[in-house]
């Protein structure tokens, strides 16, 4: 599988900073990443073929506390015919 670095689907610094070395709450950091999604436009910036069969890669081992699970429950919602399946 080819790698595509997507930094459009990734948090910024500051705000994952925040959540690792700052103690930011999950819950905080899942609302200020939806909403970065939400002004990224990622639903119509990412071609949905390029994410047709493809891996989201995270340094996270577990999905409930990932930025990969955020980006595709986002997708999901705005996207028809597209289902999750995690990989652990």
């Amino acid at each position: 599988m080819a790698y595509t670095h997507r930094p459009d689907l990734a948090p910024t610094q500051p705000m994952l900073d925040d959540y690792k070395k700052r103690g930011v709450s999950w819950a905080t950091y899942e609302e200020r990443f939806l909403e970065l999604m939400g002004r990224r436009g990622i639903e119509n910036g990412v071609p949905r073929e390029l994410l047709d069969n493809a891996v989201l890669l995270c340094s996270e081992d577990r999905p409930h506390h990932c930025h990969r699970r955020l980006v595709a429950e986002y997708l999901v919602q705005r996207w028809d015919s597209v289902t999750i399946e995690h990989l652990i």
